[in-house]
């Protein structure tokens, strides 16, 4: 009995915890590389991220294009026009000089603040974006009158060089219809 009890006391279970410990350990380590792996190639959390920059930019672009200060007219055009392509950048640079001189004569300063805004489509791949967004649009004239107007608009966005910019941009439909 005493040869048992020796015997017993004689082993060592530090190493034997120590490599239990050692693989599960490593087994941790391996679920861990596997999981941010995954991450990393996951499609939707590259998908996530262009609906993001495409909601973004598509805010940007909307408030961009409905704040002007006739103060300083030719720096909001071309705010205008850096925030847009296609047939809307070219209906912009084309009537710019004629838009200039009304708001010029008009003497206002608009300004917008975006309330939400949402994607309602997105095509990662082709490049193309709709995006509804509200905002609050602040019209004060040269004798300090200032009015508030909400709105909805619709916007089309396009991805060029890398960047989303607005390729149309439409008031949305307010309210519904009733066959009452």
């Amino acid at each position: 009995m005493k040869r048992a009890v020796r015997a017993l006391a004689g082993t060592r279970p530090l190493p034997a915890l120590a490599l239990a410990l050692t693989l599960v350990a490593g087994g941790f380590a391996v679920r861990a590389g596997q999981d941010w792996y995954d991450a990393a190639h996951d499609d939707r959390a590259a998908y996530a991220g262009q609906r993001d920059a495409a909601l973004a930019a598509g805010e940007q672009a909307v408030q961009n294009l409905n704040t002007l200060d006739h103060r300083d007219v030719n720096r909001g055009l071309d705010l205008w026009e850096s925030s847009t392509t296609g047939e809307l950048h070219e209906q912009l640079t084309t009537g710019r000089t004629e838009f200039a001189e009304q708001v010029k004569a008009a003497k206002t300063v608009t300004t917008a603040r975006v309330l939400s805004g949402a994607v309602t489509e997105l095509d990662d791949r082709a490049g193309r974006a709709r995006v509804l967004v509200a905002l609050r649009v602040t019209v004060k004239a040269d004798d300090g009158a200032k009015t508030d107007k909400d709105s909805r608009m619709l916007g089309e966005l396009t991805r060029t060089d890398g960047r989303w910019k607005l390729s149309a941009l439409g008031q949305a439909p307010v309210g519904g219809t009733s066959d009452g």
